[in-house]
């Protein structure tokens, strides 16, 4: 909880009620460029938790990065309890690169807790882990789809994390997952810290999808809200947002290669058997249907239009036959199942 203490991050220190940005020196890339990160700290006058916010782990998801952009503009921020530590981009080579690697190839988000002695982004992971996590209660970490794959904002939590998934009904995105851990990710390494979290999942690589920016302002002022960052909202402002939580998720793979013809879109519920698509032959002999064969939300898409056999066309997210209005009891645990593809 955030305390009459100072939180020191390199060396700068903030006491209840200040606020600036450290700029965290990590290393130096070929040319001698300087690499180091950008942390933004709030700290309110009252005592509260510290939240973390995370964007930019991969340097071609921008869609969280706009969202905390977005968020320290903010005028709710000036009167919160507690503490907000905000890092829009985690991995600064990735960004300038404009990819989701490290110069040398390597994903950040399996490098997790690193070290002091490896890597550059071996390195990165660890001045983080150094200077951040030990003042963290809490956090959320910002991603997005590959490019040209979409996906439908969602929040995904670690399995048997029970108050990650209580707020993530305060997030209030159109669907929850629990999925499995990835050796290596930030989430795995904040999991075995004790450290609720949430990721969230939205928009596609290189792009800024307005749906997925604002489902992130609300998602991020709702879980504010629950831990008592800010104040709760008047019973008259309180929106009726309905979240699913998703018992499974499948992918419906291309039965052979051709033209993608999708006739659905992301956040479209489809029933066993609807049409999802067609694969056309390029040269005009044939045509094949592609159906659903679950009853499901429509999460993740492709956008090309070239398809080989077995690609991924539609991410569905199976309909647990009801859904949670609002913010209320956890759902219970039978209603989350493991999701089979995790990509953070």
């Amino acid at each position: 909880m955030n305390e009459a203490h100072p939180i020191r991050i390199g060396s700068v220190e903030f006491l209840p009620g200040q606020c600036g940005v450290v700029d965290l020196p990590v290393g130096s890339l070929t040319g001698y460029q300087p690499v180091s990160m950008h942390v933004h700290v709030r700290r309110g006058r009252q005592a509260g938790p510290v939240l973390l916010l995370t964007a930019g782990l991969h340097g071609d998801e921008l869609i969280g990065v706009e969202i905390l952009r977005r968020l320290l503009q903010s005028r709710n921020l000036r009167s919160i309890k507690g503490t907000l530590i905000v890092v829009p981009v985690v991995c600064m080579p990735a960004f300038l690169a404009r990819s989701r690697y490290l110069p040398d190839r390597r994903d950040l988000n399996r490098l997790f807790p690193g070290s002091a002695e490896g890597s550059l982004g071996s390195r990165l992971a660890h001045a983080f882990v150094r200077e951040i996590i030990p003042h963290v209660t809490h956090s959320i970490d910002f991603h997005g789809g590959a490019v040209g794959r979409p996906n439908l904002p969602q929040i995904r939590v670690s399995p048997g994390d029970v108050v990650a998934t209580d707020l993530a009904r305060s997030f209030a995105p159109p669907v929850v997952i629990e999925t499995g851990l990835r050796e290596g990710s930030l989430r795995s390494f904040l999991k075995g810290k004790g450290i609720p979290s949430l990721l969230f999942e939205g928009g596609e690589a290189f792009r800024i999808s307005p749906e997925a920016v604002r489902v992130g302002l609300r998602g991020i002022q709702g879980v504010m809200r629950r831990l008592g960052m800010l104040p709760p909202l008047k019973s008259d402002e309180k929106a009726s947002a309905a979240t699913l939580f998703a018992r499974s998720t499948s992918w419906v793979r291309a039965p052979q290669g051709g033209l993608f013809i999708p006739e659905t879109d992301l956040g479209r519920a489809v029933q066993a058997g609807t049409r999802l698509g067609t694969i056309a032959d390029p040269f005009g002999r044939y045509e094949t249907t592609i159906h659903s064969e679950v009853e499901g939300l429509v999460i993740g898409i492709s956008r090309e239009a070239h398809a080989d056999e077995g690609d991924a066309l539609f991410h569905l997210a199976s309909l647990p036959g009801r859904s949670e209005e609002g913010v209320g009891e956890p759902a219970p645990s039978e209603e989350i199942v493991e999701h089979r593809d995790p990509v953070e």
